[in-house]
């Protein structure tokens, strides 16, 4: 028998442990990717069976694939990631023909179906379905991973993968197999978590520290005059969605230029993210009127935060923290919104630094399994929810995709549509991801709270064109630029900062 040296065991840290805990059935913390490719430019033509081939030749290249989450012994310690000896392909990928005419709404509704099934948690978490029957002969590909194992960027990263930059790219040369073993033991397990928890006090003081540190200069910073502040949690208004959640997923899309997101951040001088918050809280406005049911308070979204540095490594570990920001809703002209959010995220990046970005990780390495897995699970089945204002109305994470074309198993990709989790109180998600010159946003709720949100999604486009028309007219004559800021050059490409989901 081979048995893993106890050097080889990866815990996961705080954060990725809490994705587990604070899943429940209906709240499901998998995130979900829809991708649509073209199948003409595969060598040979498209099937299944060349799917599952392909699959198999790019697992090796990264661990992510393969690995599985094994418990340690009385919960000493977060769980902890192995190699999977049983590893079967069979169990994690799947085809699945698309109801007739196999357009946008028939894959959003299977995506959906697929979408709010759970993951197991026995084997590596991660499923893929390839969606035969889509109109024009194209392929789609539903994929889900946990956000245990993968956060916005590296779940990004951990894609490319499986993308090359040509239809036939030749062989790749993949790393030896791992030697088949049953993984670490019980007591194994026991000494990793009795080492971890004799350790674990001696990260206090310093989380500690940090904390103390950032609470003054977050209460220096609103003390400061014309200083911008962050949008307060648990002081945004109750909305339709902003309930207990089912299990069952509704999806939607919507696809913009980004040379148009781009034209209007030139014209009013802000990001491409303060536009793509605009988009989302004009769609979101739209909706909740259409319904008589805007509130006159401002809703607060949740903008997820990258924290990876470049030294980081491109899949693994989730990295991330958050900030809040007011989206102005209960403006009506689009650019005073969009001005407002601008004003909005300067502030709360200005609070975010105060408080620090890994303030909430270093928290999480101290939080229990048991008691927050009750605690979550009492919560949803309580339906607490519904009894309290909502921390947040809703989340919008932006990540920064591919400039360029990329190609899975030689099919040209033609869309890409990012989706992440919704929590009860918070049953709306929208994730952004731009590729080549398009802007794609997946919107994800519960059928039972917003049946219709492929109204909220068809109102994106309407919304940036409002904003164009405005831009249009207020631009003056072009100036060539003879110097360009790196900052403005990662700004203009869709890029000005991390912002994951």
């Amino acid at each position: 028998m081979v048995v893993l040296a106890l050097s080889t065991l990866e815990r996961l840290s705080g954060l990725d442990a809490t994705f587990l805990y604070a899943e429940t059935a209906n709240n499901q913390l998998h995130v979900t990717g829809v991708l649509i490719f073209d199948p003409s430019t595969m060598p040979g033509g498209y099937s299944f069976e060349k799917m599952k081939t392909f699959m198999a030749a790019r697992l090796s290249l990264s661990p992510a694939f393969t690995r599985k989450i094994v418990n340690v012994p009385f919960n000493l310690s977060h769980p902890v990631w192995v190699d999977d000896p049983d590893f079967d392909l069979e169990a994690h990928v799947h085809r699945v023909g698309c109801p007739s005419p196999g357009g946008a709404k028939e894959l959003a509704d299977l995506a959906g179906e697929i979408s709010s099934i759970p993951l197991d948690r026995s084997r590596p978490l991660w499923d893929m379905w390839f969606v035969e029957g889509l109109e024009g002969g194209n392929v789609g590909l539903v994929a889900k991973m946990h956000h245990a194992t993968i956060d916005g960027v590296s779940g990004a990263n951990l894609m490319m993968h499986l993308f090359d930059l040509e239809p036939d790219p030749g062989p790749i040369e993949t790393p030896p197999p791992h030697p088949a073993g049953r993984g670490p033991g019980e007591l194994e397990l026991f000494g990793q978590g009795l080492m971890w928890r004799a350790r674990r006090p001696l990260l206090l003081p310093a989380t500690i520290a940090a904390t103390v540190k950032g609470v003054a200069r977050l209460a220096l910073n609103r003390n400061r005059p014309g200083a911008g502040t962050m949008a307060t949690p648990f002081t945004a208004p109750p909305t339709p969605f902003n309930r207990n959640i089912t299990p069952h997923r509704k999806l939607a899309f919507a696809r913009v230029p980004l040379a148009d997101v781009r034209a209007v951040k030139d014209a009013f001088g802000t990001t491409v993210n303060d536009v793509i918050l605009a988009l989302c809280a004009t769609a979101v406005r739209r909706w909740l009127i259409d319904r008589s049911a805007l509130p006159s308070r401002p809703l607060i979204a949740g903008v997820p935060v990258s924290t990876r540095g470049e030294e980081t490594a491109s899949f693994g570990a989730n990295l991330v923290s958050a900030m809040f920001v007011s989206l102005a809703t209960e403006l009506d002209d689009p650019v005073e919104r969009l001005l407002s959010i601008h004003e909005a995220t300067k502030g709360a990046k200005e609070e975010f630094k105060a408080i620090g970005a890994d303030a909430l990780q270093n928290w999480l390495e101290f939080s229990g399994p048991r008691l927050f897995g009750l605690a979550m699970r009492l919560y949803s089945q309580m339906e607490l929810a519904d009894r309290h204002p909502p921390a947040l109305n809703f989340l919008v994470s932006n990540v920064p995709g591919p400039p360029i074309p990329l190609y899975f198993a030689g099919g040209r990709l033609l869309g890409l549509y990012p989706l992440g989790p919704i929590l009860d109180g918070m049953g709306l998600n929208v994730t952004v991801l731009s590729y080549q010159e398009e802007i794609g946003f997946g919107f994800v709720s519960c059928r039972e709270l917003i049946p219709d949100l492929w109204d909220m999604a068809e109102s994106v486009g309407p919304a940036l064109q409002e904003l164009s028309e405005r831009a249009t007219a207020k631009r003056p004559a072009a100036r060539p630029r003879t110097k360009k800021d790196p900052l403005a050059e990662k700004a203009d490409a869709g890029q000005p900062e991390p912002v994951v989901g």
